[in-house]
């Protein structure tokens, strides 16, 4: 029984790690999609540096929100 106790709760821990980690990102990519856009209102010379460092952030942003999802989904399977 206690076996069955536990793999119910990492279960549940996976789940609930892989959503928190999606929303996560999402929170974050629109953070930095907010700071872009007030940074090119405010500079409107600098579209291209701004834009190119946004996309490169939210790339890492959501490649570390990519290992914790794979991590919470691997505490469900294993």
């Amino acid at each position: 029984m206690d076996l069955f106790l536990l793999d119910a709760v990492a279960n549940a821990g996976g789940a609930i790690g892989a959503g928190l980690a999606a929303m996560g990102a999402g929170i974050g990519v629109g953070q930095i999609g907010k700071g872009a856009v007030e940074a090119i209102a405010r500079q409107p010379e600098a579209l291209n540096d701004i834009r190119s460092n946004m996309i490169l952030t939210a790339a890492l942003v959501e490649g570390a929100a990519l290992f914790a999802i794979i991590v919470g989904f691997l505490a469900m399977v294993l």
